[in-house]
C-alpha cells in the first residue's frame, strides 16, 4: 500500500509539469490552428535562461519564473509579428507554419550548442536534495514546489480565459474570427497575445523541468512529443481536460516502474502507445473537442 501511495504521489506531481508544458501548445493550436513546433525550442530556452540566471547571478529558479516568462511572452509576440503573421491562413498556411517553426527550433538549438556546448547542465539549489514525508512517502521539496507553481499557473490561466475580457475575446476568436472582426475585436492582436502566452508557458515549463532533470540543447524534443500526447488525450479544450490527460500520461509512465524487471527506458514509449490508441479509437480525445475554457 505504501508503494502504491508513492506511485500515486509521483504521478500527480509529474502531471503538474506535463500540464504546464502542454497547455501552451494546445492554446496556440486552439486559437490560431497552428502546430507550434518551436514549442520544444522555447522549453529548452526557458531551461537555459533559468540556469544562467541562477549560476551567474544567484537568482533562485522560482524567482526567475516571472522575468523568464515575461521575456518569452515578448519573444512570442515578436515571433508572431515578424514571422507567423506573414503566413497564409488555411491548410497551406498550416504546412508552411510547420516548416517555419521547425526551422526556428533548429536555429535555436544550434545556437545553444554554440553557446553552451552539448554538455548536460543542472540547476543546483540548496533545497534540491531535501524531502518531506507525505502520506508515509518521502517527497522531494523541489517536486512539490514545481507542482505548486504548475497548479498556480493553470489556475491563473483558467481565470484569465474565463473571467477576463481577453479570455472571452480569445474564446470568441477561436470559434469564429470573421464574426469577431465585425464586433470590433482586433483579431490579429488576440492572435499575437495568444502566441506570446503560449510561448511564455513553454518557457516556464522548461524552467520548471530544469529544476528536476539535467538538460542540454536537445532538451525540449521529448517534452514536445509529450505535450502532443497530453493535448490529443485531453482534446482541445479546457484546463481540467488538460490536467486529467497529463495525470493519465504521468501514471502510464510512473506505475510500470513498480514492475520488477521492467526496462525504465520503455516508460516514455508507453505514452506514445496510448496516443496511437486514442487516435485510432477516439480521435477527438478522451474528453472531446471544446473551445478553450
Amino acid at each position: 500500500m505504501e508503494r502504491f501511495l508513492e506511485l500515486v504521489i509521483a504521478s500527480v506531481l509529474l502531471a503538474g509539469l506535463y500540464a504546464t508544458m502542454a497547455y501552451g501548445l494546445g492554446l496556440i493550436y486552439g486559437v490560431l490552428r497552428i502546430v507550434n513546433l518551436n514549442h520544444g525550442g522555447m522549453i529548452m530556452a526557458g531551461a537555459y535562461a533559468g540556469w544562467y540566471l541562477h549560476s551567474e547571478f544567484g537568482i533562485d529558479p522560482y524567482l526567475a519564473l516571472l522575468p523568464v516568462g515575461t521575456v518569452a511572452f515578448l519573444v512570442g509576440m515578436g515571433m508572431y509579428r515578424l514571422l507567423v503573421h506573414r503566413l497564409p491562413r488555411g491548410a497551406a498556411g498550416g504546412v508552411q507554419s510547420l516548416l517555419l517553426l521547425f526551422g526556428v527550433w533548429l536555429v535555436m538549438r544550434n545556437i545553444a550548442y554554440l553557446l553552451f556546448t552539448g554538455n548536460d547542465q543542472t540547476v543546483h539549489t540548496t533545497y534540491a536534495t531535501r524531502a518531506i514525508t507525505l502520506a508515509g512517502a518521502q517527497v522531494s521539496v523541489n517536486r512539490l514546489a514545481v507542482f505548486g507553481v504548475a497548479l498556480a499557473t493553470l489556475g491563473i490561466l483558467h481565470i484569465l480565459l474565463t473571467k477576463t475580457y481577453f479570455g472571452k475575446a480569445l474564446r470568441a476568436v477561436a470559434q469564429n474570427p470573421e464574426s469577431c472582426t465585425l464586433q470590433g475585436i482586433r483579431v490579429d492582436r488576440i492572435y499575437a497575445l495568444t502566441f506570446g502566452l503560449g510561448t511564455a508557458l513553454a518557457s516556464v515549463a522548461g524552467l520548471l523541468g530544469a529544476t528536476l532533470f539535467p538538460f542540454n540543447p536537445s532538451f525540449g524534443a521529448a517534452e514536445l512529443l509529450k505535450s502532443f500526447v497530453v493535448v490529443v488525450l485531453g482534446g482541445l479544450g479546457s484546463v481540467a481536460g488538460t490536467a486529467i490527460a497529463a495525470l493519465i500520461l504521468a501514471a502510464v509512465e510512473v506505475f510500470p516502474t513498480a514492475i520488477p524487471g521492467f526496462p525504465t527506458y520503455l516508460t516514455a514509449a508507453l505514452g506514445f502507445v496510448l496516443l496511437v490508441l486514442v487516435l485510432v479509437l477516439r480521435p477527438g480525445g478522451l474528453f472531446g473537442q471544446r473551445v478553450l475554457g
